[in-house]
């Protein structure tokens, strides 16, 4: 069974910097994209930063610019650099990843990370 273990949540004040990681384990065939996921309380979860086993990466335009994801494609891991953080960022964040063991894809989820950005 994979799991996923997010790490780095925390507070922080306006304009401040975070990093969360995210480490897996157990037994994955074969990754197709790893990343990020938030939520915010009563709202969906909605897509931060993704970034497949070529590098390409895809960003929620609320972040572009001032979050950077980046993937460890030989220890499975995927990091997410936040800068300039604002109120808005507050969120549980979640690490996700897609395996894909032809024809089939199964998505895990971590159990989430608060970040809290003061104003």
């Amino acid at each position: 069974q994979v799991q996923l273990v997010e790490s780095g949540g925390g507070l922080v004040q306006t304009g401040g910097s975070l990093r969360l990681s995210c480490t897996s384990s157990g037994t994955i065939f074969k990754i197709e994209t790893m990343g990020w996921y938030r939520r915010v309380p009563g709202k969906q979860r909605e897509l931060v930063a993704t970034a497949d086993s070529t590098g390409t990466t895809n960003y929620a335009d609320s972040v572009k610019g001032r979050f950077t994801i980046s993937r460890d494609n030989a220890k499975n891991t995927v990091s997410l650099q936040m800068n300039s953080l604002k109120p808005d960022d507050t969120a549980v964040y979640y690490c996700h990843l897609r395996e894909v063991k032809w024809p089939d894809t199964r998505a895990y989820w971590g159990k989430g990370t608060l970040v809290t950005v003061s104003s």
